[in-house]
């Protein structure tokens, strides 16, 4: 009897630790890389492109020049096709390469959206 209740106050236990370990985690959450430097004064924003856009969301500073760099590894999928329709720019990427794209100086509180060629993956960049 001793074991029986043991054993189900354990499990009872590692029930609830699974939920609380799962907890607030949806399968959405969107890992976020050190992707901005600069250098020589430019703003570079790093994405890689492969299965989608990594990272998803950048934070960036406004009001600088800033060059995108987005880089390709064996990417054979619609991530390697990529637009940015704010500023007019569409192109087929590489399948190995880095793609640097200037970017106009954006406007504190501005959002970039890119997106592939099928609409399937996107990547926004905030500037602040």
């Amino acid at each position: 009897m001793k074991s029986t209740s043991a054993s189900i106050i354990l499990v009872i236990i590692l029930i609830g630790g699974a939920f609380v370990l799962a907890r607030g985690k949806t399968g959405t959450e969107i890992p976020t890389l050190d992707n901005v430097s600069m250098v020589a004064g430019k703003q570079i924003i790093e994405i890689n492109a492969k299965g989608g856009y990594l990272p998803r969301q950048t934070v960036a500073k406004a009001g600088l020049p800033t060059t995108l760099k987005v880089k390709t590894n064996g990417t054979f999928d619609c991530s390697a096709a990529i637009a940015i329709p704010s500023i007019g720019y569409r192109k087929n990427l590489s399948p190995t390469a880095e793609t640097l794209i200037e970017l106009p100086p954006q406007k504190v509180g501005s959002t970039l959206q890119g997106v592939c060629a099928m609409g399937m993956y996107n990547f926004s960049i905030k500037f602040n």
